[in-house]
């Protein structure tokens, strides 16, 4: 995978896993309003979770999971050119989805991506990683270690 794919799916991370509110506040602060075409919902649809036993085992179907998707089309003047932004976040929020594309499309122009990245994604990334160790912290007080004995034989 090369550098940019990799930055692309990281930031699509942290869309998708940003509160819904705060993604909507950073829209409502954002001056450059380009016009949003929808190319594919958004939309909510189930997705089928597979899991594995054990590290290398067989997958299985655990279940379903509710997801909404959007890929939205964005023009403005001040754009290099047209953009495509897609996002797919878990649950049945398409304004989460909604959000999440607006800002991957703004994130793909080369102008607009490090006032993106410095204003919407690394303010939401630190959000995510404080709570991320709240939690662990929160986790780890409850952890149990367990541990076997060998039998002493006489």
């Amino acid at each position: 995978m090369d550098a940019s794919s990799a930055s692309r799916r990281e930031w699509l991370r942290v869309l998708a896993m940003a509160d819904p509110s705060r993604l909507s506040a950073e829209w409502d602060r954002w001056l450059l309003k380009p016009e949003v075409e929808a190319v594919r919902g958004p939309e909510t649809g189930l997705v089928m979770v597979r899991g594995r036993i054990g590290a290398g085992g067989d997958r299985f179907n655990m279940g379903e999971a509710t997801v909404s998707r959007a890929t939205l089309r964005l023009r403005h003047p001040a754009l290099a050119a047209e953009l495509v932004g897609e996002a797919h976040v878990l649950g049945s929020d398409t304004r989460h989805a909604w959000l999440a594309a607006v800002f991957d499309g703004l994130l793909s122009d080369d102008g607009q991506r490090a006032d993106v990245l410095r204003t919407v994604v690394e303010p939401l990334r630190a959000e995510q990683e404080q709570r991320d160790a709240r939690r662990r912290g929160e986790a780890s007080g409850t952890r149990v270690d367990f541990f076997t004995m060998a039998r002493e034989t006489s």
